[in-house]
């Protein structure tokens, strides 16, 4: 049993990048699937799509690569974890590189990017951060 599923989730992320894969499949929730779609239309990943074989869901995300084959994503790294929920107020909303990255953060308003909170004038749990 996983305790931590978005760290499962963003591990998974990082290793199929790390060995060069163009999906990767993981057990499927709303919370999972909603951030997934905030990585997809920022940018960071290729689609999502949920995926249900005998009556099990998954969910499939399709990896996103330049050119020269290099992963988009440098680095996911999750901040609040169970042990050690992180918040931050709406003032306080860290940037990653210097805005070069994007912050995920779970509000009142659901799942959205520092920019998003930022301009909706809202702070939350911060989910993790992707460079």
């Amino acid at each position: 049993m996983i305790t931590d599923t978005i760290s499962d989730m963003l591990t998974r992320i990082r290793n199929a990048l790390m060995a060069k894969k163009s999906e990767v499949v993981l057990p499927y929730s709303n919370f999972k699937h909603n951030l997934a779609r905030v990585l997809m239309t920022e940018g960071w990943i290729n689609h999502v799509e949920v995926k249900e074989t005998a009556g099990i869901k998954n969910l499939a995300l399709l990896l996103k690569y330049d050119q020269e084959g290099s992963p988009v994503i440098s680095g996911i790294k999750r901040v609040s974890k169970p042990g050690q929920r992180i918040y931050s107020g709406r003032t306080q909303i860290p940037k990653v590189l210097g805005g070069m990255g994007t912050t995920i953060i779970s509000t009142s308003r659901g799942l959205m990017t520092d920019k998003q909170a930022r301009q909706e004038k809202v702070g939350g749990e911060i989910v993790c951060q992707v460079w």
